[in-house]
């Protein structure tokens, strides 16, 4: 695995992939199951300055929509609920039930849709945070319910 360190307003982030221009993880510090750098990874910065560079744009304000090559493992339904993710625009919220119903399963499997999410592997690039509770609420998390909510008032989401 190759990888980079790059500071954002969430704190370093760890920015790791398989080959060059491709990523497989975005981790903050301390995001739960998050990954940490192993001994057999090689740091590699300027093969993600892509990634870097979409990372200033987006923290700035010029970037709505990140292009970069993402190539995360997970379980067949783990991928549809991220592909389905990946569809949510910026400066917009859906819920858990919302996410389920659009893959086409019963908004009562909000708990397997939540592990889904959970399981992201590649924060704020893959939009678990502007997933919500029914309610409205913020929910689940992984890098913390402070970042969350950093990020949608950066993306211009008015919280209650």
């Amino acid at each position: 695995m190759r990888y980079t360190i790059h500071p954002s307003p969430l704190g370093d982030l760890l920015i790791a992939g398989p080959r060059p221009g491709v990523l497989s993880s975005v981790t903050v510090p301390g995001q739960r199951r998050g990954a940490t750098v192993q001994p057999d990874w090689v740091r590699a910065d300027p093969e993600f300055r892509s990634a870097t560079e979409e990372f200033d744009a987006y923290f700035a304000g010029e970037l709505t929509e990140f292009t970069l090559t993402l190539e995360a493992a997970g379980t067949p339904f783990r991928q549809q609920v991220w592909a389905a993710l990946d569809e949510i625009p910026l400066g917009t919220t859906t819920t858990y039930g919302a996410l389920a119903a659009s893959i086409g399963i019963s908004p009562r499997a909000v708990r397997a849709v939540g592990g889904a999410v959970g399981a992201n592997p590649l924060t704020v690039i893959r939009p678990c945070h502007r997933v919500l509770g029914a309610d409205g609420s913020l929910t689940g998390y992984a890098g913390g319910l402070d970042r969350k909510r950093q990020l949608l008032v950066h993306e211009g989401v008015a919280l209650g």
